[in-house]
């Protein structure tokens, strides 16, 4: 039998169909999880959504009703908890994740906070072509966070607790650190070969065998405005070799800090004026480079899209939010204007670096301290992806629930899409 494969345009498709699994789910005939090709439309679901217009139709959809899942209630929105993610486990295989409904098991303590939130996600690995699941498994969880971080090599990597956890398509899970407190985020470098962890620990906390250490000589002085350590808990923010495990450089910081990195350092801003920010590249090897500037009358956020790309997100006189690709010596190679309507925007990365994809969260007004929204407010949710070398919009598309902590844009492992 033939193989066949996807064109771009047709994975495009694909990729949209199942950013709206609810919808999908709703015209297929319930206990099937087969792939059904849509009906001709004149317009796509959604197309007349607030958030926008798709700008390709649903090609095929998976049922999802059958597999357990069912939709959020708009309760949850603006909390930005993870209660579903679909990631490609490789070429042909997407593992689809989702929160289990029922009643919250909490710990016996005596004061209740994110750590003893236990819940139950389940996990499934599905067949690409077919939409048959291959394993299954329930996951325990203790936090609301992002919990899963996809690998490029069929594995993933899974935050619980103080454990980081790695599976395959099995969904076999084993613990490859261990960390002195709860596990708060976790980040990759565009080569994958580094993690950033940021973790609550206790000011004197001892390590123990397989412990994550934090050396003397790995100290680093990561400084953000406005965050101080508590007085019995630090957050401690680390930078690792994600193969052994060793220790590059570790900080104390007052709040989970989002550090941008590649193969060489890590990136800073520094505030020249009221409005121009400077960036820095501070080598793991030591010392410091000023790759280029950015305007921005908001503290700009970074994010490598490649190994020599940096996407910088800032605002401007007017309140939109702005995005500007520069490469590894500062020259700017696109620039991209968001509307103030678009918030809570998170990225994810094709691992050629060919293409980003930006969600957002759509609502009926600007906000700011004075003006904060309400669930009331959002209006939908948004994704567009962009050609990372200049910035054109290769596919928009709306998304159905709403999901406002991400997890729903795959992108295929070797895929250009």
């Amino acid at each position: 039998m033939t193989k066949r494969f996807f064109s771009v345009r047709e994975w495009m498709r694909l990729c949209l169909a199942l950013a709206a699994l609810c919808g999908g789910a709703a015209a297929q005939e319930r206990g099937s999880t087969d792939f059904a090709p849509e009906a001709p439309r004149a317009q796509h679901e959604g197309a007349d959504s607030p958030a926008g217009k798709a700008s390709l139709a649903a090609g095929f959809s998976i049922p999802v009703e059958p597999l357990g899942f069912s939709a959020p209630g708009p309760i949850y929105l603006g909390q930005q908890y993870s209660l579903a993610s679909l990631d490609f486990l490789d070429e042909n295989r997407l593992l689809f994740t989702f929160r289990v409904p029922g009643l919250i098991h909490r710990e016996h303590v005596a004061v209740v906070d994110e750590d003893s939130d236990e819940h139950h996600v389940r996990a499934l690995v599905l067949d690409l072509s077919s939409g048959s699941v291959q394993a299954e498994a329930v996951w325990t969880l203790h936090d609301r966070s992002r919990y899963l971080r996809m690998l490029r090599d069929g594995h993933f990597l899974l935050r619980d607790g103080n454990t980081l956890k790695q599976g395959d398509g099995t969904l076999a899970l084993k613990a490859v650190l261990r960390f002195p407190g709860p596990l708060l985020s976790v980040d990759l470098d565009p080569t994958q070969k580094f993690l950033v962890t940021n973790s609550r620990e206790p000011l004197a906390a001892g390590t123990k065998a397989g412990d994550v250490a934090s050396p003397a000589t790995a100290a680093a002085n990561v400084t953000v405005e406005g965050q101080r350590p508590s007085a019995q808990t630090d957050v401690v923010l680390r930078i690792l070799h994600r193969d052994s495990g060793q220790v590059m450089l570790v900080a104390h910081v007052g709040s989970i800090v989002p550090l941008p990195i590649n193969n060489e350092g890590y990136l800073e801003s520094q505030r020249v004026t009221d409005t121009k920010w400077l960036v820095n590249l501070n080598q793991f090897t030591g010392g410091s480079t000023t790759i280029g500037r950015v305007e921005s009358t908001c503290r700009p956020a970074f994010e490598f899209i490649a190994p020599r790309e940096v996407l910088a997100s800032g605002c401007n006189g007017e309140g939109d939010r702005t995005l500007v690709a520069m490469d590894g010596e500062g020259l700017h190679l696109w620039e991209n204007t968001q509307p103030a309507t678009q918030v809570l925007p998170r990225m994810a990365m094709a691992a050629t670096g060919v293409r980003l994809a930006r969600e957002s969260l759509v609502i009926g007004h600007p906000i700011d301290a004075s003006h904060p929204f309400t669930r009331e407010d959002v209006k939908g949710q948004i994704m567009e992806v962009f050609d990372a070398a200049n910035g054109h919009v290769a596919l928009t598309a709306t998304a159905s629930p709403v999901l406002d902590s991400g997890g729903m844009w795959p992108f295929r492992p070797a895929d250009e899409g």
